[in-house]
């Protein structure tokens, strides 16, 4: 074992605990090759640590998150000067651009559901008094019967 997984806390894991923290200190790569091995020799073994490390969110851990994030880092990198003046009011100019038309295709949806809106409750309301000079024409119907 080495140093970095073999402390005196480590002596009073089990067996199970100690090998999880040998792999975790080797990282991803170890486990990976640990559940391949795993399916090469006896397959219930590799599929058990395939559960595992899913189970434990070893597979999908948090470097994997970090790399696909688009969140308010991204907006943080697009507003940072890049030193070249041109380029920065290029891009300035084609943000502004871009939320503009964003702006713009907003509203238009908008205003395209309130214009389904009212078509369906227009469409609600004639069918509506259809019914209702359907039943009054039966109920004078049935009087003149």
């Amino acid at each position: 074992m080495t140093t970095a997984a073999y402390t005196p806390a480590t002596e009073r894991m089990g067996w199970f605990s100690r090998t999880e923290a040998w792999l975790d200190s080797k990282g991803k790569g170890a486990w990976i090759a640990a559940m391949v091995l795993g399916f090469v020799f006896f397959w219930p073994v590799g599929l058990a640590l395939l559960f595992y490390m899913i189970w434990s969110k070893q597979m999908f851990g948090k470097s994997c998150r970090t790399r696909t994030s688009h969140g308010p880092s991204m907006r943080f990198h697009a507003s940072r000067s890049s030193g070249n003046s041109a380029f920065d009011a290029y891009k300035a100019d084609t943000l502004r651009r871009l939320e503009e038309e964003q702006e713009n295709f907003e509203a238009f949806l908008q205003r395209l559901r309130e214009a389904k809106d009212k078509a369906e409750f227009d469409q609600f309301m004639e069918d509506r008094a259809r019914q209702a000079s359907k039943a009054r024409t039966e109920a004078e119907d049935r009087e003149d019967a």
